[in-house]
C-alpha cells in the first residue's frame, strides 16, 4: 500500500473516531449544564431561606456595601460613609451592613476613624461583618496574571461575603466588579456598583499595543513583540470577561466622565449608568478667607492621596527637585517645602513611604519633603488653607477628589493633565481659570516655578475661581444624585 493511501485511512479513521465521539460529547455537556443550574438552583434557594431567615429575625430589609478595605483613609471610603449616611437619612426602616476585611479592629473603632479622617457623622449604627480571606484580593498575593488573580479572588471573598450574611441589595463601593455575578445569581439579591476606576480601560490596552514600559506593563513585556501580542490577548479576554460581569449590575454608579467613556464600552448598559460625582467636603475648606498670600509667606506645595504606586509619588519628588534645580532667590524660596499627605492601607504601603524617603535622601530633598501619614482631619484642613500649591500626579485619575479639595482650600492646583482633573474638574469656571495641568517632571516644575513667581492678586484671582468652581462636588450634590440613581432599588424593598 502506498504512502498516501495508507495516510488517508488513518485521516478516515480518525475523522469517524471524532465523529463517534460528538454525540457523547453533547450529552456531556448538556449533563454537565444541567448539573450546574441544578447546584446554581440549590445555591440560591439556600440563600434565600437564610435571607427570608434573617428578615423574619430583624423585621427589617438590609442593604450591604462590599467594601474590604473601608477602614482605609482614601476618596473611596469618604463614598462609601456619604452613601450610608444619606441612605440612612432617607430610608429609616432599613438596615445597612459593610463587609469589610479590615482586622483587629472593631466595629465602633472604624465609625470613629471615618468620623476623625472624613468630618463624617452617621444617624445610626452600621452592622460590620469581617471577612477572614482579604488577602486573596492583595495584589501581592499574584506577581504575574495580577489583574486575573485579584478578580477570582474576589470571587471567593464575595462567597465568604454572602455565606456570612445575605441582604436583599448589595453595593459594591470599590470596584470588585466579578462579585456582582455571585451576589445576583446565587444570593438572589439586587445588586448595584460605584465605579471609581475601572479594572482594566482601553487606555491600558493602548499602552500594551504601544509596548509602552508603564505602570503594569514590564520592560521584559514592552521589548518584545511577542510577549506584547500575548498580553494584548490576555487583556481583551479579562476585558470581555470584566464587561459580562459589570454588566449584571441593575444600577451602575461612575464617579467622572472618563469613567464613564471606558464603563460604557466595556459594560454595554448605557440605560442604567449615570454619573454621580464623589463627595468632597468643599464645606469643610469654604470658612477659611481667601486672602493675597503677602510677601514672607513660606510657600508649601502639598500632595494629597493614598500612597499607592498609580498616585505616582516619585514624579512629585523628581519634579521638586526640578523645581528647586531651577532657582530662585529669597527667604520664601528658601523655605519652600514639599508635604506628602495620604493614607496607609497595608504594610505595602508603609513600605512604600520608605521607599519614597529613601528617594528624597537620593534627590537631596530630605530635608524639605515631611511625610504625614493617616492625619486627622482637622490636620488636613490646616495643611491645605495654609499651603500655596496643590499637587496630583497620577495618571489617567478617575477623578480626584484630593484635586477637588485642595481647590476648596484655596490652593493654587497642579495637576496630570489627563483623566478626571481635565475632563471634569480643572477646567475653567465661567471663563476664568481654576488652576494648572502638567504631564512630565519639566513641565511640574516649570508650573511651580510660574505659580510661585505669580503676584499674589493674580494667584487670588484663580483661588476665587476654582473655590466657586468645586460647589458641584459638595456631599450634598453627590447625596441627591446617589439617592437618584438607587432609588428603583431601594424601591423594590417596600414590595
Amino acid at each position: 500500500m502506498a504512502a498516501h493511501d495508507h495516510l488517508s485511512l488513518c485521516l478516515c479513521d480518525l475523522i469517524r473516531l471524532l465523529w463517534s465521539l460528538l454525540l457523547p460529547c453533547l450529552y456531556l455537556c448538556l449533563v454537565l449544564t444541567a448539573l450546574l443550574v441544578l447546584v446554581v438552583m440549590g445555591i440560591r434557594m439556600w440563600m434565600q431561606r437564610k435571607r427570608s431567615a434573617r428578615r423574619d429575625r430583624e423585621k427589617c430589609p438590609a442593604v450591604a456595601f462590599f467594601h474590604p478595605y473601608c477602614n482605609a483613609g482614601g476618596g473611596g471610603e469618604r463614598v462609601l460613609w456619604c452613601a450610608i449616611r444619606a441612605l440612612q437619612n432617607r430610608y429609616q426602616d432599613v438596615s445597612f451592613v459593610v463587609y469589610t476585611g479590615d482586622q483587629g479592629v472593631t466595629g465602633e473603632q472604624i465609625i470613629e476613624g471615618a468620623r476623625r479622617r472624613f468630618n463624617i457623622r452617621l444617624p445610626r449604627p452600621v452592622k460590620f461583618v469581617f471577612l477572614k480571606h482579604r488577602v486573596l484580593v492583595e495584589a501581592s498575593m499574584y506577581p504575574h496574571f495580577t489583574l486575573l488573580g485579584q478578580s477570582v479572588g474576589s470571587v471567593f471573598l464575595g462567597w465568604e461575603a454572602l455565606t456570612e450574611f445575605v441582604p436583599d441589595i448589595c453595593v459594591d463601593s470599590m470596584g470588585y466588579a466579578f462579585t456582582l455575578p455571585v451576589f445576583r445569581y446565587l444570593g438572589g439579591c439586587s445588586v448595584a456598583s460605584y465605579v471609581h476606576y475601572p479594572t482594566i480601560s482601553t487606555d491600558m490596552l493602548a499602552v500594551v499595543r504601544e509596548r509602552n514600559p508603564r505602570f503594569n506593563n514590564a520592560d521584559f513585556i514592552s521589548s518584545n513583540p511577542a510577549l506584547s501580542a500575548l498580553k494584548v490577548v490576555y487583556y481583551c479576554a479579562f476585558a470581555l470577561l470584566y464587561g459580562l460581569a459589570g454588566s449584571c449590575s441593575d444600577v451602575v454608579m461612575v464617579n467622572s466622565t472618563w469613567t464613564l467613556g471606558h464603563i460604557l464600552a466595556l459594560w454595554r448598559a448605557p440605560g442604567r449608568t449615570s454619573v454621580v460625582y464623589p463627595p468632597c467636603d468643599v464645606r469643610g475648606f469654604l470658612d477659611a478667607p481667601l486672602e493675597e498670600d503677602g510677601g514672607g509667606r513660606r510657600h508649601r506645595v502639598v500632595s494629597v492621596g493614598q500612597f499607592r504606586p498609580e498616585k505616582d509619588h516619585r514624579l512629585q519628588i523628581r519634579a521638586f527637585r526640578r523645581l528647586l534645580d531651577r532657582g530662585g532667590a529669597g527667604p520664601e524660596r528658601e523655605a519652600l517645602r514639599l508635604v506628602l499627605i495620604g493614607g496607609c492601607r497595608n504594610q505595602e504601603d508603609e513600605e512604600r513611604v520608605l521607599m519614597l524617603r529613601g528617594l528624597c535622601q537620593e534627590q537631596g530633598v530630605a530635608d524639605r519633603v515631611e511625610f504625614k501619614l493617616n492625619i486627622p482631619f482637622e490636620e488636613l484642613k490646616k495643611e491645605l488653607t495654609e499651603a500655596t500649591i496643590g499637587l496630583h500626579t497620577m495618571w489617567n485619575e478617575h477623578f480626584g477628589i484630593g484635586v477637588v479639595e485642595c481647590m476648596a482650600a484655596g490652593t493654587i492646583i497642579l495637576a496630570h493633565k489627563s483623566g478626571g482633573p481635565k475632563l471634569d474638574i480643572v477646567v475653567p469656571h465661567e471663563g476664568g481659570q481654576t488652576g494648572f495641568l502638567a504631564d512630565d517632571e519639566d513641565s511640574y516644575a516649570e508650573a511651580m516655578e510660574r505659580i510661585l513667581s505669580m503676584t499674589p492678586a493674580a494667584r487670588l484671582e484663580i483661588r476665587r475661581n476654582a473655590r466657586a468652581s468645586v460647589a458641584r462636588f459638595s456631599d450634598q450634590e453627590f447625596e441627591a444624585s446617589f439617592l437618584a440613581a438607587m432609588e428603583p432599588l431601594m424601591a423594590t424593598l417596600e414590595r
